[in-house]
């Protein structure tokens, strides 16, 4: 008993290391990390000037315009600032056409410059050649 509780404690801790290593960059690899942080928080992101809003769910971001109805990415899991808390900072890599990116950032005070409203998050969203700027807040 003692040798098989050894055994499943030692596979656990290799697939929490292959799971976290640098060389996680093909696809394969990725799925086993996704699955370990199914648990990241979701957050709601817009800006002004341009208006656009996003919503970051735990199998999708959907973003939106006036100019554009609806748009849905999926993503791998975001990276980290490494030795930063995990609330620091989130960086995701949206799949699909282009290379779209969300940078979430924790900050004392975002506001979004037309309400008192204040956040606790930046946003910034690269949605091909277009660089939006505004504030989030978890969901």
């Amino acid at each position: 008993m003692k040798v098989f509780i050894c055994c499943v404690a030692l596979l656990l801790f290799d697939a929490s290391l292959l799971a976290h290593s640098p060389s996680n960059a093909n696809e394969s690899n990725s799925s086993i990390f996704v699955a370990e942080t199914a648990n990241n928080e979701e957050f709601i992101a817009s800006g002004t000037e341009p208006f656009w809003s996003l919503t970051v769910s735990k199998k999708a971001i959907v973003y939106s315009s006036p100019n554009v109805q609806k748009q849905i990415f999926s993503y791998v899991a975001p990276l980290k600032a490494e030795a930063r808390p995990a609330d620091l900072l989130r960086v995701y890599r949206l799949r699909g056409k282009g290379n779209n990116i969300l940078i979430i950032k924790k900050t004392e005070i975002c506001s979004d410059g037309m309400s008192d409203k204040e956040y606790p998050y930046s946003a910034i969203f690269i949605l091909g050649n277009q660089v939006l700027e505004g504030c989030a807040t978890k969901k």
